[in-house]
């Protein structure tokens, strides 16, 4: 299947369909490339990744995914670019698309990157904004389908900031066709414009308390309490100890729930070392499955483009 958008910047790009499709392709591409696949879909096809924010998982995914398809990525960190002498992104988007078959960009600015996408006449994917992180969802939902064998009728919990990740799980929930219940301190609810849309086809609880936000919940996921665009340490006075993912708090979920973590993880404030590491903990096949939620991706924008 090839999406109907161009690009993807939140994932409110996609309907159900495309999603789901999504994740059920990005399942299949880890068991072949378990038994060995040599396929080569995208020999000849070329990614450009941008980046203004420092990467592990974002960067190596996306290089080892097109290597493993059968194309090539080229890195290109901001300073390294015209980008960093004053050239304007929508110069730098018309310059790219004459070169490579689509675009990656890891941002501070979302705007940077809806200004990249209008510009670009090749796919533009949201590799990390201080708005959105679309692919990391994309992975999240693989896992949990992993785990749990469904996506639909969930209870999902997210406790800790409503950040970037955070909205974009709010949109995976949406399109899963999951409930999901946020809990944040006052002040850090993710953004109100996502929450109303997504109310439209699914349920978005917010609250202050945990506790209840955990409470049979089929999967309870966090982040760091202060992210790459946001690194005031007097925020973790804000979060910790009362929204750390600890043992007492996992033990409010459903018996077999799945706990998520996109890393870098801060062990011991946003989560327990005994629950990352703990029976309950997917992060690692979360982590895996970065690359092969993006390669699905990349076949759907880049064949369609």
């Amino acid at each position: 299947m090839n999406l109907k958008s161009k690009d993807l910047l939140t994932l409110g790009e996609l309907d159900r369909k495309e999603f789901i499709h999504l994740i059920n392709h990005s399942i299949r591409l880890k068991r072949d490339s378990k038994r060995g696949s040599k396929a080569r879909p995208l020999a000849n096809r070329t990614l450009a990744m941008i980046f203004q924010k420092p990467s592990t998982r974002t960067r190596i995914s996306f290089e080892a995914g097109m290597f493993q398809l059968g194309g090539h990525a080229i890195n290109l960190s901001y300073g390294e670019t015209q980008l960093s002498r004053g050239e304007t992104i929508q110069d730098t988007a018309r310059t790219l698309s004459g070169y490579v078959d689509c675009i990656m960009a890891r941002v501070y600015e979302h705007g940077s990157l809806v200004d990249l996408a209008g510009s670009s006449s090749v796919p533009v994917i949201n590799g990390l904004s201080d708005s959105f992180h679309p692919c990391q969802i994309l992975a999240d939902f693989m896992t949990i389908k992993e785990r749990k064998k469904r996506v639909d009728g969930l209870k999902i919990a997210w406790v800790g900031d409503g950040n970037n990740v955070c909205n974009s799980m709010i949109y995976g929930c949406a399109l899963a066709g999951s409930e999901i219940h946020v809990a944040t301190p006052r002040g850090s609810e993710p953004d109100s414009s996502v929450v109303r849309e997504c109310r439209r086809t699914t349920d978005v609880v917010l609250t202050t308390d945990p506790a209840r936000a955990v409470s049979g919940a089929d999967v309870v996921a966090t982040d760091t309490f202060t992210s790459i665009h946001n690194k005031d340490p007097k925020r973790v006075k804000k979060f910790y100890p009362r929204y750390q993912v600890s043992g007492g708090l996992m033990e409010k979920s459903r018996e077999g729930s799945v706990f998520l973590h996109c890393l870098p993880a801060r062990r011991e404030v946003e989560v327990a070392s005994s629950v990352i590491d703990g029976p309950n903990s997917a992060v690692w096949d979360e982590a895996e499955n970065r690359l092969h939620s993006q390669k699905a991706l990349l076949l759907s924008l880049i064949r369609r483009a």
